[in-house]
């Protein structure tokens, strides 16, 4: 019988190694599932009025940070396939979602359950919103302020009506537990 003896330079365990994989694998998905949504209602993302249903998948961050990875290459991935102004949008789209998300993962530290960090992360996303009004204004010289209102309202929208979505869904598939 042939022993299985690993390099000495190897540390991962095998838990570890399933792990990171399982990791990759999850957000992998989260990132198809994000460019999927965001394609099927492309004409309702990208204007000054954003109602951008896959973002309510960045309420999965208040379940596990390890999801910032999947959202943040959809945003990316979605901006790059479908974006009318792909340069402006790959600065300021995916720049608005990673500050909202480190906000977000930052401030879970401090909040304990579900329903208040999501309320945190609509609100943290809702006002991160100027970014996408600035880059509207720079694009399109739209008016910022109103601009900011606009895009905001949306963003609220999406965020809030996915609160109870994600929560419902959580139910069922254990966020916390799918990305270790």
């Amino acid at each position: 019988m042939e022993k299985i003896v690993q390099p000495a330079s190897s540390n991962a365990s095998p838990e570890k190694v399933h792990n990171s994989v399982q990791g990759i694998v999850v957000n992998g998905i989260i990132a198809a599932l994000y460019i999927a949504v965001s394609a099927l209602i492309q004409p309702f993302g990208f204007t000054q009025v954003q109602f951008r249903v896959s973002e309510m998948f960045n309420h999965l961050v208040v379940f596990n940070k390890k999801y910032v990875y999947g959202i943040v290459l959809g945003v990316l991935l979605t901006n790059l396939f479908f974006s009318p102004m792909k340069a402006y949008d790959l600065v300021f789209g995916v720049g608005q979602s990673v500050i909202a998300l480190v906000i977000t993962i930052v401030c879970s530290r401090f909040i304990k359950g579900i329903w208040a960090r999501m309320m945190i992360n609509t609100l943290v996303f809702t006002f991160t919103m100027f970014l996408i009004a600035l880059e509207l204004h720079l694009a399109f010289d739209l008016p910022f302020l109103f601009t900011w209102l606009t895009t905001a309202v949306g963003e609220l929208v999406v965020m809030a009506v996915g609160m109870p979505v994600m929560y419902a869904l959580n139910k069922r598939i254990h966020f916390e537990k799918m990305v270790k």
